[in-house]
């Protein structure tokens, strides 16, 4: 199968100031994104380029105006204007919140946080181009006794990663393409980087906890998957998070007007998908499908 390479987003670092970030979506009652009933904060923008992303709202940085056909009253003249829409056809995809406000908005889950060992995980997009903003939540959320997280393809510099590291109880570090021209060509990661990372945050002591996509024709093969167990057995991990790939991100493509290079691909089967857990266990991982 031939790998198909993204559409390049220009999408450096964001400056964000560390009182003000750029989000898209808040999710409450998640259960898939570290332990306990958890409320996800997804930020705006993303560096990479995985074919496979399932959140396309999330690459780019800045904010954009979609328009849902299925509400539309096909109003004439239309003004195309958010503000002024009868029926919400057009919206926003993304919005600027501050800290306090963002705090004020998860701690409404406080209980659920409290009665599941829950908590509050950063995802995006990628939670490391606004790092400073995503450092200073997570330190207000720790004082308050919230359990924090962040979700992550590790590719920024260390200086950036370790001090919102220091204020996780657990990051959900994803290893994808192990190959580094195809990691840096297919996904626009720089491999070299996220694994001296990911050794960095072990020997630091933060709890990492690893994970693997499963995608057919990228991640989903005997030679990756053992490159995968080889890098995080060097490390002495003993627990693997799989996450094998769905369509579900397809009709967000259409959304906004770009395709979806994925449209084709078959989900991994049951039996796929057992035959990684397989050879993962007998390398001596504790593996769960899904986190």
């Amino acid at each position: 199968m031939t790998l198909s390479v993204g559409p390049r987003i220009n999408c450096e670092v964001t400056e964000t100031r560390a009182d003000t970030a750029r989000i898209f979506n808040i999710q409450r009652y998640s259960l898939n994104d570290g332990q306990g009933i958890r409320t996800v904060i997804f930020f705006k923008g993303c560096p990479h380029t995985c074919p496979w992303c399932a959140n396309p709202e999330s690459l780019s940085p800045k904010i954009e105006t979609v328009r849902r056909n299925s509400r539309c009253l096909h109003c004439s003249p239309c003004l195309q204007d958010v503000d002024e829409c009868p029926s919400g056809a057009f919206e926003h995809i993304g919005r600027d919140i501050s800290l306090a406000a963002l705090e004020r908005e998860v701690m409404k889950d406080d209980v659920f946080f409290r009665s599941s060992g829950g908590g509050v995980t950063l995802s995006g997009g990628e939670v490391l181009m606004q790092a400073p903003f995503a450092t200073r939540f997570l330190t207000r959320l720790r004082e308050l006794g919230v359990h924090t997280a962040i979700e992550t393809a590790g590719d920024a510099p260390f200086s950036r990663l370790w001090p919102l590291a220091q204020q996780c109880d657990e990051v959900l570090f994803d290893l994808k393409i192990l190959d580094e021209a195809q990691s840096r060509d297919v996904l626009n990661i720089n491999l070299a980087r996220v694994l001296a990372n990911l050794r960095l945050l072990r020997e630091n002591g933060v709890k990492v906890t690893p994970r693997l996509p499963l995608i057919p024709g990228y991640t989903l093969n005997e030679t990756n998957i053992a490159i995968a167990i080889g890098v995080l057995k060097s490390l002495s991990f003993s627990e693997l998070h799989i996450l094998p790939f769905h369509q579900y991100g397809e009709p967000k493509y259409g959304l906004l007007g770009r395709s979806w290079a994925m449209k084709t691909i078959p989900v991994p089967d049951d039996n796929e998908i057992a035959a990684i857990r397989i050879m993962a266990e007998q390398a001596g991982f504790k593996v769960t499908t899904g986190g």
